[in-house]
């Protein structure tokens, strides 16, 4: 099983810097900061032009640039932005509200959702499945913009109803709060409620169907009637060797739905004003900035590949057959 560990390490790595180039290629080919830099009011002088250009490799050839840039990241210097800001600095608060945002959506999104997905599988063509199923569909199939104004206009009326700030849905605290930790952290729960549930309700919605159809691949299998037949309950042969035969599939699911998350998230960051690496990405390209949109990409590649390589280690734990190879 080590080895096999090893092996997907080094092909992850390999994707991740491959997908990195990638974006920095795109965006070195598309972007033009300097005549970025030409538009402000008032245009800075030609000695910052040169300098910029300078320090941004303009001049060499993309493969070259991207080696420059690949070389400073790996000492932790991502470079500067268009306007002049450190990356660096600006890097850990960034990946630090997108982690605090999108990994408890996610968790409790893939917990519910595989909870409702299993139990929609057990109670085929019952209530409770055909209600699980017209709640999926219609959270899919609402964009998630609407489906975060909809919480917000639900969460106005509830405080309204309450004659009290329950919900919070703009920032990740209240400006200027000064408090003890325990108010500190209510406000930092009363502010998270309503993201952490518009990312959760689509992975719930997401997740389900594909744990259901799953599970009721298992439900028929010979194997779970060839345990019941030994003397297992049904309840028994269900959780112990059904659902963890369902989850194979579902790991590397599970795994590469949280990376691509972050960036697709760009509107539940902005709608709630929580500004982490989906909406820097969208800055990056208005300000046809090259060192930062390279630095999302590395990020969510990053996280494709931790995440990846947990969900083979997930497959390995899950699927003896690996194990034995």
């Amino acid at each position: 099983m080590a080895r096999f560990l090893v092996r997907r390490l080094f092909n992850y790595v390999a994707l991740c810097l491959v997908a990195t180039f990638l974006a920095f290629a795109l965006a070195a080919l598309t972007f033009d900061p300097i005549a970025k830099l030409q538009e402000r009011n008032p245009p800075p002088p030609q000695s910052a032009i040169d300098a910029k250009r300078a320090e941004l490799h303009l001049d060499e050839p993309i493969p070259a640039r991207f080696v420059h840039w690949l070389g400073d990241a790996a000492r932790g210097d991502f470079g500067q932005t268009v306007v002049n800001t450190s990356i660096s600095d600006e890097l850990p608060r960034r990946v630090g509200v997108s982690l605090r945002l999108f990994l408890l959506g996610t968790v409790v999104g893939i917990g519910l959702g595989v909870i409702l997905g299993v139990a929609s599988a057990i109670r085929q063509y019952k209530f409770s499945d055909y209600f699980a199923t017209l709640f999926s569909f219609v959270i899919l199939s609402t964009p998630v913009f609407l489906l975060g104004l909809l919480l917000k206009y639900g969460a106005l009326q509830l405080n309204t109803a309450a004659g009290a700030q329950l919900l919070v849905f703009t920032g990740e605290t209240s400006p200027g709060f000064q408090g003890s930790f325990g108010a500190a952290l209510l406000d930092r729960i009363q502010h998270l409620v309503l993201p952490t549930l518009t990312i959760a309700l689509g992975q719930i919605a997401y997740y389900s169907r594909y744990q259901r159809s799953a599970m009721l691949d298992v439900l028929g299998s010979d194997f779970l009637r060839t345990a019941q037949a030994k003397g297992l309950t049904r309840r028994k042969a269900l959780f112990k060797h059904g659902l963890r035969t369902a989850l194979v599939p579902m790991a590397t699911l599970f795994a590469f739905g949280f990376g691509l998350l972050i960036t697709g998230g760009t509107f539940t960051e902005r709608i709630f004003g929580w500004y982490g690496m989906g909406d820097w990405l969208v800055y990056g390209i208005e300000q046809d900035d090259t060192n930062i949109t390279a630095t999302v990409t590395l990020f969510v590649a990053v996280l494709v590949l931790i995440s990846g390589w947990l969900s083979d280690v997930f497959y390995a734990l899950l699927d003896p057959r690996v194990r034995l190879r």
